[in-house]
């Protein structure tokens, strides 16, 4: 079994991750309060993490893994949308809940296991804040209930800080009726305006930290595995959930292993409407970028560091795509992704390492463990790669002269004549490009590991023929495209170094010749056209 190491903001320390039942995994993701679109760094703890659940489901199996990300609805931002547009408060959340799942569908998120809705909890919500006020953890204020920070020790553990310097750093207003400046809202009461449910402490609705220990405890226990979000919610949200979980539930411990994504940056700056670099999912999607393509970039950064998000990620991140597709066009993906790929992942959700992992795959031309690779992390999955247009060479951004050489080749495949495409074929591989040949169509990609792995599998059957002159042939072409390897009685060396400048000098030289024999074999093909 693959061991999972993750790091827990808690501790601080990367651990060895041991579910409290392998059988049934828990995890807990917070999520949106549901007023408006999401935006991109809304976005990234979802794909992040959804990265996280597909690990889990590999490891422990799918059914033994159980995700929850909640819908937050009941909300003060909520309430003032509702006054701005005079709509009704379920009619915005259910269009936004819509909107939601249209847009994380769209990044390739998996679906959690459970989606509550605050407003479903409210019960569980009220139970919970009789038991901390019956255990002296709560007070009740002018119609408020409040959780007395105070009263849990271990407050300010989760963010390093004590309460003492919370409350020198605060620059807020402190409601007359609290006890101490850092206690917060369980409870708070609503008028005739406002949603209101009725409670021991009259008509009101909850505060937004009670929603996530409710819907948590009903859903996944007392005590679970992990709990996740972004680093902007360490502090106050999930400390409060961890004070109120756990007075709540004496020795439960709540959950075990936290997990915090870094913020998001566009272009190098902080997103602001101010600065016009705010975007939302759908922003992006309705430019042209493939959802594919978005979640590439983000799984490009670690989760722990903050990521940029530029126009130019965005390019290239769809350049790879679209080899990738091609690549993996009429494969079969592995039953499994190759360990180091496993391990990567496991290492902390390193998605760096897996990416770069996978581009040693495409250029490898290893088709199947591509493929098995990108499904594990979201990616090339049927339903990812709608956008993908086959047809669409030029997005990749690749030398002209191989798709020109390339269409020779399809037209020479079409007319029977494999003799011509094969050999032309050859030259593009000689001159550093890989191939690669579906029905109908073909592509290829500037790649001097093709022109590697081509040579260097010839040269090692020639010597072992006992052929030397057909074995110092295949070296010298390494040679000559910048690779340095050298022939001795043993047969050729492992490759020691590369040369970038002498391969381009080489490329240039063999896709001249390659095009005008492509030139050759196009006059060869009008002719027999004529006649049928």
């Amino acid at each position: 079994m693959t061991d999972i190491r993750l790091t827990n903001t808690r501790t601080r320390k990367k651990e060895p991750f041991v579910p409290l039942d392998p059988a049934n995994v828990r995890m807990y993701l917070c999520g949106p309060t549901v007023y408006d679109r999401a935006h991109m760094g809304n976005a990234r703890p979802v794909v992040v993490f959804d990265v996280l659940f597909r690990l889990l489901r590999h490891v422990y199996g799918t059914d033994h893994v159980t995700y929850v990300r909640n819908f937050t609805d009941v909300d003060d931002k909520i309430n003032a949308r509702a006054a701005a547009t005079g709509r009704d408060i379920r009619d915005i959340t259910e269009e936004t809940i819509a909107w939601y799942h249209e847009d994380m569908d769209a990044l390739g998120a998996l679906r959690p296991t459970h989606e509550p809705r605050a407003t479903d909890y409210i019960g569980a919500m009220i139970t919970m804040i009789e038991g901390l006020v019956a255990r002296g953890h709560a007070y009740v204020a002018e119609g408020h209930v409040l959780f007395d920070v105070r009263s849990y020790p271990d407050y300010g553990r989760l963010s390093g800080r004590s309460v003492d310097d919370m409350i020198a750093g605060a620059r807020v207003e402190v409601a007359p009726f609290k006890r101490d400046p850092m206690d917060f809202v369980l409870w708070k009461p609503s008028d005739a305006d406002l949603p209101g449910w009725d409670s021991p402490w009259g008509r009101g609705r909850p505060g937004w930290h009670i929603e996530c220990s409710a819907m948590s405890h009903e859903l996944l226990g007392a005590a679970f595995d992990i709990h996740a979000g972004g680093i902007d919610l360490q502090f106050p949200h999930h400390e409060n959930e961890i004070a109120q979980s756990c007075c709540a539930h004496p020795g439960s411990g709540f959950a075990r292993y936290w997990l915090h994504n870094e913020m998001l940056q566009v272009e190098g700056k902080k997103m602001s409407k101010s600065l016009g670099n705010f975007f939302t999912v759908r922003d992006l999607l309705d430019q042209g970028i493939p959802g594919e393509v978005i979640r590439f970039v983000y799984l490009q950064t670690h989760y722990r560091k903050p990521m940029d998000w530029t126009a130019e990620k965005a390019r290239e991140a769809e350049k790879t795509l679209q080899k990738w597709h091609y690549i993996c066009m009429t494969v079969r993906p592995s039953r499994s992704a190759p360990t180091e790929f496993l391990d990567a992942l496991a290492d902390d959700l390193n998605t760096p390492q897996a990416l770069t992992l996978m581009r040693k795959y495409a250029k490898q031309g290893n088709a199947a463990d591509l493929l098995a690779c990108g499904h594990l992390v979201g990616l090339l999955e049927p339903s990812m790669g709608l956008w993908f247009d086959r047809n669409d060479h030029l997005k990749l951004g690749e030398d002209p002269r191989i798709f020109e050489i390339t269409s020779v080749r399809e037209r020479a495949r079409a007319a029977g004549r494999f003799d011509l495409s094969d050999k032309l074929r050859k030259l593009l591989i000689e001159s550093g490009v890989a191939v690669f040949d579906h029905k109908p169509t073909s592509r290829a990609f500037k790649e001097p590991d093709a022109l590697l792995r081509y040579a260097l599998s010839g040269a090692n059957k020639a010597w072992e023929a006992g052929d030397k002159l057909a074995a110092e042939a295949s070296v010298n072409l390494l040679r000559s495209a910048g690779f340095q390897i050298s022939l001795d009685e043993d047969g050729p060396s492992a490759i020691t170094g590369f040369d970038e400048v002498k391969f381009d000098k080489h490329y240039e030289e063999h896709m001249e010749k390659a095009l005008l024999e492509a030139q050759r074999v196009e006059e060869t093909l009008e002719p027999e056209a004529d006649d049928t």
